[in-house]
């Protein structure tokens, strides 16, 4: 049987994927919910008009994508509900087919690129430095183990700039994964046949990762504003790794929270949700993970290793020189950190690796968003730790009302 795509579907998903990656929205399904609204709602306004001039799209205004998404890792969540009502979902002509790329069907979980060679190019140290200083905040690499990050310097090649240059061209056939070194660039997309600005890089960032992870023609123009520097990484390496390594990231991480009694009370959705916002870091033996009396932004699930949990104690009533004490460790599938995201809180205790470490970790807003039906659970961990304080010092301690 035969499925026939329905006119202007390619486009319409292509529209929103940009919207989703310029945005970096923390709820995915709200932020389609207002897309698709607000599209919708366009669309029937201009229906509405007659078509007229009056009824055309005002353009977005121009925005630098790195420091959008700055703002939003920081911001509270008032702030970004006043950001959610300022978004203007960017119209494109959903009726116009685009032109036809040569763009082969890829399955991550086959293995018939890892048959080729792995390319290889070589750099001198000052190039490598540059490149890895480049490479540093790109959240593609971030899961990356350092062999697979390591192959995927071996693989770029430097190429510079001028002004004006096109780096890219809306509509082209992807070939490269492009990351800034330095220089401005200016992102130009075709909206009902005018090409506007709708966005720009400075100096930072990367750029032409759609094209290659979900095989579509190049979704914008990018233009060079002055000389500059990027490190690209090929098509083939690129879907290789990187595609790869998000799949089976992804694969390992659905397995891994399936198993969390924690989790135990959440919807499948709800999951899926949780895997989207964990992200994954590695500790040496010893390094502290968390200190007590900090300020709490992270929740931790322990994926490797041992972690060790500790709180100062004075002594005696008297004795104001403080103690170190082992209260707890926590082993794979086991999660520490909550306490002072529940209460709102410092830090009760500190937490020592035990060894190599990781850990995955989901930032305050995250879990404060997705993690409240576990919050039952959490709660009555509050009076696991009363036990073991009154087991090790003689006497409890409110956690709840502790302020280190």
């Amino acid at each position: 049987m035969s499925i026939e795509i329905p006119e202007g579907l390619t486009e319409l998903l292509q529209s929103f994927t940009v919207a989703v990656l310029r945005n970096q929205p923390r709820d995915l399904l709200e932020f389609a919910l207002q897309y698709f609204t607000q599209l919708k709602d366009s669309d029937t306004t201009r229906a509405s008009l007659g078509h007229d001039q009056n009824s055309a799209p005002r353009a977005g205004k121009a925005v630098n994508f790195m420091d959008e998404a700055m703002q939003i890792d920081s911001e509270n969540g008032e702030e970004e509900e006043e950001d959610d009502e300022e978004f203007v979902a960017p119209i494109i002509n959903r009726f116009i087919r685009r032109a036809s790329v040569c763009a082969e069907a890829f399955n991550p979980d086959e293995d018939d690129e890892d048959k080729e060679p792995l390319v290889t190019r070589p750099k001198t140290d000052e190039q490598r430095q540059r490149l890895q200083e480049a490479c540093r905040d790109i959240l593609l690499f971030k899961n990356l183990e350092p062999e697979e990050m390591s192959q995927v310097l071996d693989a770029m090649f430097e190429k510079f700039c001028t002004i004006g240059e096109h780096i890219i061209d809306q509509d082209d056939d992807g070939d490269n994964f492009y990351v800034i070194e330095r220089g401005t660039f200016d992102i130009f997309m075709r909206v009902d046949g005018t090409e506007k600005m709708v966005g720009c890089y400075d100096n930072k960032g990367s750029f032409g990762e759609l094209a290659l992870m979900y095989n579509t023609p190049r979704a914008a123009t990018i233009t060079a504003t002055s000389p500059g520097a990027l490190w690209c990484l090929d098509r083939l390496t690129f879907r290789r790794i990187i595609v790869k390594n998000n799949a089976k990231k992804r694969r390992l991480y659905e397995a891994f929270i399936e198993t969390l009694p924690l989790l135990t009370s959440l919807e499948l959705s709800e999951r899926m949700k949780v895997v989207d916002v964990l992200s994954s870091k590695a500790y040496s033996d010893g390094q502290q993970i968390i200190a007590q009396g900090d300020l709490a932004d992270c929740f931790y699930i322990v994926e490797s290793g041992q972690v060790r949990i500790t709180m100062k104690r004075s002594r005696t009533k008297k004795d104001q020189e403080e103690e170190e004490v082992d209260i707890a460790t926590c082993s794979r599938g086991q999660h520490f950190g909550e306490l002072a995201l529940v209460t709102n809180k410092s830090r009760a205790a500190s937490a020592y690796a035990v060894g190599s470490v990781k850990c995955l970790v989901m930032d305050v807003q995250a879990f404060e968003r997705l993690l409240g039906p576990c919050m039952d659970i959490m709660k009555r961990n509050i009076a696991n730790y009363e036990e073991q304080l009154v087991a090790l010092f003689g006497s409890g301690t409110d956690i709840e009302e502790q302020n280190a």
